[in-house]
C-alpha cells in the first residue's frame, strides 16, 4: 500500500486505483524523487501540478511537505475518484483546501489555463501508450505556464527514449531506478544554459536519491 512518506501527513496510507490501468510510483522511487526535490528546494510554498495523476500520490506528497497549492489532473473516472479521496485526506490533515482535483484530459486542461496561471513544480507520469510526439506536444503547452525557476519531472519506463523536449525546456538531470526513469527539466534560458553542455545520461541509481 502506498503512503505519504513525510511532512504533515507522513505515514498516512493512500487509496490506490483499482485494476491495472494505472502505474503507481513506488514508495522507493517516490522517496528518492522527493529527497532530490528537497535538495533543489522547490517544494515549500510551491504551486504544484500533477498531470496524469493516477492516485495523486506525487501531488499529495508535495502538499504534505509544504506546497502552497496542488492541482491533480486525471481523466479516468475511477482514478479521479481516488485522487479526490486522497486530496480530502490531506486537506483534512492540513485544515485547508491545499489540493484540488480536476477530472480532465491533460491537453484540454492546459488549453483552458489562463495566461497568468503558472506552476513551480510539475509531475508528468503519462501512460505507456502515449507516444513521444504526443508527450512533446503536452510539454510544449506546459512550457507556457511555468514559473522562471520551475522544475518539471517526467516519469517514464526505463526502456522509453528521452522525451522530445520543446525549445522552451532544457533537461538538466536524469535518474534510473529499476524499471523507472525520471527526467528533470527546467525553463530554457539561452544566456544561462547551453544544451550542448548537458551530459547525456547520469549513472543509474540502485538505491537512494
Amino acid at each position: 500500500m502506498s503512503r505519504i512518506i513525510a511532512g504533515a501527513a507522513g505515514g498516512t496510507p493512500l487509496s490506490a486505483v483499482p485494476g491495472s490501468l494505472t502505474r503507481p510510483t513506488t514508495d522507493r522511487v517516490k522517496e528518492a524523487l522527493f529527497s532530490r526535490l528537497d535538495a533543489f528546494d522547490v517544494i515549500a510554498g510551491a504551486r504544484v501540478l500533477d498531470l496524469y495523476a493516477g492516485s495523486g500520490s506525487l501531488g499529495v506528497e508535495s502538499g504534505s511537505r509544504g506546497a502552497q497549492a496542488v492541482e491533480l489532473v486525471e481523466s479516468d473516472a475511477k482514478a479521479s475518484a481516488v485522487c479526490q479521496r486522497n486530496a480530502d485526506l490531506l486537506n483534512g490533515v492540513l485544515g485547508r483546501k491545499a489540493v484540488t482535483v480536476h477530472r480532465s484530459k491533460v491537453e484540454p486542461f492546459l488549453d483552458r489555463a489562463a495566461p497568468g496561471d503558472t506552476w513551480d513544480l510539475v509531475f508528468l507520469d503519462p501512460p505507456y501508450p502515449l507516444g513521444e510526439t504526443a508527450l512533446s506536444a503536452v510539454l510544449t503547452k506546459l512550457a507556457a505556464h511555468l514559473a522562471p525557476s520551475a522544475v518539471v519531472v517526467v516519469e517514464r519506463s526505463s526502456r522509453s527514449p528521452e522525451p522530445e523536449w520543446p525549445e522552451a525546456l532544457a533537461r538538466f538531470a536524469e535518474k534510473k531506478y529499476g524499471e523507472t526513469r525520471l527526467w528533470f527539466a527546467e525553463p530554457y534560458v539561452p544566456d544561462a544554459i547551453d544544451r550542448d553542455d548537458i551530459p547525456a545520461v547520469e549513472e543509474a541509481e540502485t538505491a537512494g536519491p
